[in-house]
């Protein structure tokens, strides 16, 4: 009998539902550990190792080229445009000059609360990170 091994770490249960929603959709059973612990009580991530992807010991090599490929794939497949209309900032990225940015919300917030203010931007068209005052 084939035994669970863990196979990828997740630091929010959001990034872990949607890796096992790709890995499901191409045929690889997938379980996810320690997401209602953390989501209770999310000071005990260090203490268990985050949030867990297991898979199957035979399925491991399997789903980890169907998310290589999906995550090479995701960054051809938006096909963003250089400049849009009516954006929503009125600058644009130092980089590339692209007016195609967003705002990074990820590490200044908690469960949709935002704990500080932050000026992170990241462009679509080339990936820079950068601050913006």
């Amino acid at each position: 009998m084939s035994s669970l091994t863990k196979f990828r770490f997740y630091e929010t249960a959001l990034e872990a539902n949607r890796d096992k929603q790709i890995l499901a959709e191409n045929g690889i059973n997938s379980f996810i550990a320690n997401e209602q612990l953390i989501q209770s009580d999310w000071l005990l991530s260090q203490a268990v190792g985050g949030i867990q992807l297991q898979v199957f010991e035979e399925d491991l090599v399997k789903a980890g080229e169907i998310l290589t490929d999906y995550q090479e794939n995701e960054k051809f497949a938006l096909e963003v445009e250089h400049t849009i209309e009516n954006p929503e900032f009125d600058f644009v990225c130092p980089e590339c000059g692209s007016n195609h940015i967003y705002k990074d919300d990820r590490a200044t917030s908690f469960f949709g609360i935002s704990l500080i203010s932050s000026e992170k931007y990241i462009c679509y068209y080339c990936e820079n990170e950068f601050t913006h005052e």
